[in-house]
């Protein structure tokens, strides 16, 4: 299997536009279906909401605050990409040996290596898909605070080869997520890097760590899960989200 490459696709000023970014991603598709060597595109959006296909009406910002709305066609619920987070796509062809569940725990278990390299403790919780922050119990120098997502994901596989991915708060502002329901859950929090570790985690700080914790688990050997949180599966809903995984 030949290495994987990664891009650098744009952050800062040059981050890149949802619409652009995924016609890239097809691109970049076509040619590892044709042969080509798996890729992982990380990048920065500008502020964009993205409901993949199991987005309800009723969880779609009533107000954008200026951002597009764009429906795509990944599994999973409405959620938001923007400045301050690490998007990255993995366009990568799956080992016969490997599932499409095994895939998205071994993408999960890249960010909880990015969260733990940086001094911030996650884990998954079964039932919801990403990585998260246990709850903090109320205590004399603040109020308890809920379950907090650091790290989204949503993938598709079509012919054998994954599109989308995942998402890493780093800076981002955290405000946008008023706008919303988060991935469609309403009992729980968002949360970024930089609040948790009350200094600034930047997108191209994270990105290197990100890469290498990558690397590792996409060359498909065996690897030791974190353990996890106690189970919190949303209503009637027990499945990570996949789109088409035999397309």
């Amino acid at each position: 299997m030949s290495e994987l490459e990664f891009r650098t696709a744009g952050f800062g000023d040059d981050a890149v536009d949802y619409l652009a970014a995924w016609d890239l991603q097809r691109q970049v598709h076509a040619d590892v279906v044709a042969g080509g060597p798996g890729t992982v595109l990380l990048l920065e959006h500008p502020p964009v909401f993205t409901a993949g296909k199991r987005t309800d009406p009723d969880e779609r910002p009533l107000d954008p605050g200026g951002a597009d709305v764009i429906d795509v066609d990944r599994g999973g619920k409405i959620t938001f990409h923007g400045p301050g987070q690490l998007v990255g796509y993995p366009i990568v062809r799956l080992p016969d040996h490997v599932l499409v569940v095994d895939y998205v725990r071994r993408l999960e278990e890249a960010l909880i290596g990015v969260c733990t390299e940086l001094g911030v403790t996650t884990a998954r919780i079964p039932g919801r898909s990403g990585v998260w922050m246990q709850a903090d119990p109320s205590t004399g120098s603040g109020p308890a605070r809920p379950e907090r997502k650091l790290g989204a994901l949503g993938i598709r596989v079509s012919r054998g080869v994954t599109m989308h991915g995942f998402a890493l708060n780093c800076d981002v502002d955290l405000a946008w997520y008023d706008r919303f329901v988060p991935c469609g859950i309403a009992d729980a929090g968002v949360t970024s890097l930089s609040r948790e570790l009350q200094r600034d985690v930047t997108v191209t700080e994270v990105a290197p760590i990100a890469e290498r914790h990558l690397r590792e688990l996409l060359a498909w050997a065996p690897y030791v899960p974190t353990p996890d949180y106690e189970p919190r599966p949303e209503p009637g809903r027990l499945r990570v989200p996949v789109l088409n995984p035999l397309a």
